[in-house]
């Protein structure tokens, strides 16, 4: 944002220095990043008056000037230009002036003349690209005067760094209001006063807002009997400080108070107005509009619009139409200020890659309170340089009045929160001076009515921010911070994922971080049934959805791999997984459904690839559920089970569901299906698993328990079955376990065979067995009592029969 820092003297009194201006705002918080001194580069070239001219005796294209520059004497100048006259003032760069394009002037003899100085054209002064001859300045200008103050460069341009909260100073009222604050200077705001006269303004022009929510609020005027022409130069001036283009004196005029209060206007013509109507709404998809830029524009139907009777004629907050433009022949006007929902303005911009001041502003969040302000002014602005008279009425359409946001300070808080003790009457000059308006006060404390323009002031700590910046921030001592009386535990959860990290890094996986985001068909081709959520602007289509699983990332990561010829990857994942919540977004539930999981990959050359001490072996069923194992061990998490089958992208016939003791599903590991391998382009004998955290560190035992050293021997015997086939290690270990309680320690299977002599559709499971007593060494016989009490349950409840 440029402010002139002339222009901001209009409104509030200035600190002495320029460099003393900028270190108060930067204190405040509005950065300084720059100044502009547009006339540094013209110092020694003033205003001079050519008293005489006569051909030079030596050369037919040059002529001998005699030129008062304010000093008494004259001064002899050898001019080659031909565009001026004797009376004439122009630019006279003095001997020592270095021009801006690097010429040096010094005393010279031109073909035998002597010439002090050179007479200079606008491309010399670089003010412009071209030039046709000598700058002709205003016969009004005082010879001597320097030709910066001659043509309105003397001024400091402020680059002012304004943060995207803070819409309030994209102004130079509003900078001057901060002045004003960090000074004490009295603010001197502009209080525009109105002559109407003529048709009333509700009968020159109608307005009808139809979209209430995205205009908040919508003020005209009608001007008539304008006439368009150039703006004073004091005005281009300070438009061309601030990097706006001058264009007539309507257009300027608008730009002018924008500028100023911060408050975008538009003009329109209202003779082109069919039905001298504004019609505020929503545009219909494919609607057709011409911008002021010369571009058509195909509008959308999320985009607000300003239609006359019969098609649109603003893109609303963006840019105006061409249809409606003022030019040399436009007599009559309808002034338009407006407040638009910045979201909408957001959009629309982006969409059409319009940038403009009014859009800029919108987007933050314009002032609803300057709308009524700013279009006075640009009216008696209309009027005093377009002689212009105001219809009587203003059209204001303001159906829902917002009432201003409300903050109560307890003023014992200023020190408490910024450690330093700030007078109470220095804060409320402070509140007070930003514009914050006192309602209320009752013991110790304050309520305060919000600027609307201040859209980042919401609670207690943003007035106590507003006291610090202003008070200063160099005055708050500075103090290590309280010591706390005791530091809070560590959650319960940190320590059970670190340990997870840890177990998942021993079994040899390596972490990886993916995005979130997917593509639907990634989820798709794993069969998983749950309808993911779909981004609103997502970067691609690729990354489209929510994941609602760990994997797709994962082989993702290993299609990579294998395209660079690795020859084994191991990879795991803790991450969210997120799900449709039919109540979510209502109030303040979140819109998805967060799931914390643990996913991880097995495949290739077991132990990282290739190596001369051990035999290539490929990684199998087993090490993916050794990876799982390893978790649950780390955890000490007892009593899981392991039952065949899993969701539709593992394999069926290598695929477990993990359950905990209680029944609760802690997920699945398994090997990938090969309909999934070939959907993707994977190479066969991927082993994957995916775990839900949250139940799984639920029953972590992260305390160590203390057992002491057995103190009796142990008895160890096998015990070989015959089961069916299908019949699942834990359910015998089940039962060995209860049948054998108390004596039986453990039961390990530690072979599993078929075929010859086992008969078809069984299996033999072998298991060690470990007998031992806390309280005695156990006989021969108690042990034989309990070994044949367990044969002859695993036979009753299961089938089975001891193998001979």
């Amino acid at each position: 944002m440029k402010i002139s820092v002339k222009w901001l003297g209009d409104y509030v009194a200035l600190p002495p220095s320029v460099d003393e201006l900028a270190r108060k705002l930067t204190a405040a918080g509005l950065e300084i990043e720059g100044l502009e001194r547009p006339g540094d580069g013209l110092r020694g070239v003033v205003v001079a008056q050519i008293k005489e001219s006569v051909q030079h005796p030596n050369a037919d294209k040059l002529s001998v000037t005699q030129i008062d520059a304010g000093g008494g004497a004259l001064v002899q100048v050898v001019c080659g230009a031909k565009n001026y006259k004797v009376g004439d003032k122009v630019p006279l760069a003095t001997v020592g002036t270095k021009l801006p394009n690097g010429m040096e002037i010094k005393q010279a003899a031109l073909r035998g003349v002597d010439s002090s100085g050179m007479l200079c054209s606008s491309k010399e002064l670089g003010l412009t690209e071209e030039s046709n001859g000598l700058l002709i300045l205003s016969p009004d200008l005082k010879p001597g005067t320097p030709i910066a103050e001659a043509l309105g460069l003397d001024d400091v341009v402020l680059e002012v760094n304004v943060t995207p909260n803070r819409p309030d100073a994209l102004s130079h009222l509003g900078v001057a209001r901060e002045v004003s604050v960090v000074t004490g200077a009295a603010l001197k705001v502009p209080q525009p006063k109105l002559t109407e006269s003529g048709t009333p303004a509700s009968q020159s022009a109608k307005v009808r807002v139809e979209d209430s929510v995205r205009c908040p609020r919508y003020a005209a005027r009608v001007v008539e009997n304008v006439t368009i022409k150039p703006s004073p130069q004091w005005m281009q001036d300070r438009l061309k400080a601030c990097g706006v283009r001058a264009i007539n004196n309507v257009v300027d005029i608008t730009n002018y108070v924008n500028l100023e209060f911060g408050q975008p206007l538009h003009a329109f013509d209202l003779d082109k107005l069919a039905g001298q109507e504004i019609v505020v709404r929503g545009a219909k998809k494919g609607e057709k509009l011409t911008t002021l830029d010369g571009k058509e524009r195909t509008l959308d139907q999320e985009e607000l619009v300003i239609c006359d009777r019969d098609r649109p004629q603003a893109l609303a907050g963006v840019m105006g139409g061409g249809d409606s433009e003022v030019t040399e022949k436009t007599t009559r006007l309808l002034l338009e200020a407006a407040n638009f929902l910045g979201s909408g303005v957001r959009r629309a911009a982006k969409r059409h890659a319009l940038h403009t001041e009014a859009s800029h502003r919108f987007e933050r969040g314009a002032d609803l309170d300057a709308v009524v302000p700013a279009i006075e002014r640009a009216a008696q602005l209309l009027v005093e340089l377009a002689g212009g008279t105001v219809a009587p009425g203003l059209i204001d359409i303001y159906p829902a009045e917002k009432p201003p946001r409300q903050v109560t300070l307890r003023f014992a808080r200023v020190e408490k929160v910024l450690g330093v003790a700030v007078p109470e009457a220095e804060v409320r000059r402070i509140l007070e001076a930003l514009g914050f308006q006192k309602l209320s006060e009752s013991a110790g404390q304050a309520t305060y009515s919000v600027p609307r323009a201040r859209v980042d002031v919401e609670r207690e700590e943003d007035l106590l921010e507003e006291v610090a910046r202003v008070f200063g921030y160099d005055n708050i001592p500075a103090k290590l911070p309280r010591g706390l009386a005791s530091l809070a535990p560590e959650p319960a959860h940190s320590e059970a994922e670190r340990r997870l990290r840890q177990a998942m890094s021993g079994a040899g996986l390596d972490e990886v971080v993916n995005y979130s985001f997917v593509a639907p068909k990634s989820l798709e081709v794993l069969g998983l049934k749950e309808q993911p959520v779909a981004l609103l602007n997502p970067l691609s289509v690729e990354q489209s959805v929510m994941r609602t699983s760990l994997l797709p990332g994962l082989l993702e990561n290993l299609s990579r791999s294998v395209r660079h010829q690795v020859e084994s990857v191991c990879l795991y994942e803790t991450g969210r997984a997120y799900f449709r919540d039919s109540e979510g977004g209502q109030g303040t539930r979140p819109a998805a459904r967060e799931v914390n999981r643990v996913a991880g990959l097995v495949w290739g050359l077991r132990g990282g690839g290739r190596s001369w001490t051990q035999k290539d072996a490929r990684a199998d069923f087993y090490d993916a559920k050794g990876a799982v194992e390893a978790v649950l061990g780390a955890l000490r998490v007892d009593g899981v089970t392991w039952s065949l089958g899993g969701p539709a992208a593992y394999h069926p016939r290598a695929s477990a569901e993990v359950k905990l003791a209680d029944g609760t599903v802690l997920g699945h590991v398994g090997e990938l299906h090969p309909r999934v391998v070939k959907s993707l382009g994977l190479p066969e004998g991927v082993f994957v698993f995916e775990l839900d955290t949250e139940p799984l560190y639920s029953a972590a035992r992260l305390v160590p328990e203390y057992h002491s050293l057995p103190r009796f021997p142990a008895v160890l015997r096998d015990l070989a079955v015959v089961v069916p086939v299908e019949l699942a290690n834990d359910s015998v270990r089940k039962v060995i376990l209860e049948v054998g309680r108390p004596l039986v320690e453990d039961a390990l299977v530690f072979d599993v065979y078929t075929g010859k002599p086992i008969p078809e559709g069984k299996k033999n499971l072998a298991y060690a067995l470990r007998y031992r007593s806390a309280e005695r060494t156990l006989t021969d016989v108690e042990v034989t009592e309990a070994h044949q009490r367990i044969i002859s349950e695993v036979n009753q409840r299961l089938g089975a029969s001891l193998r001979a």
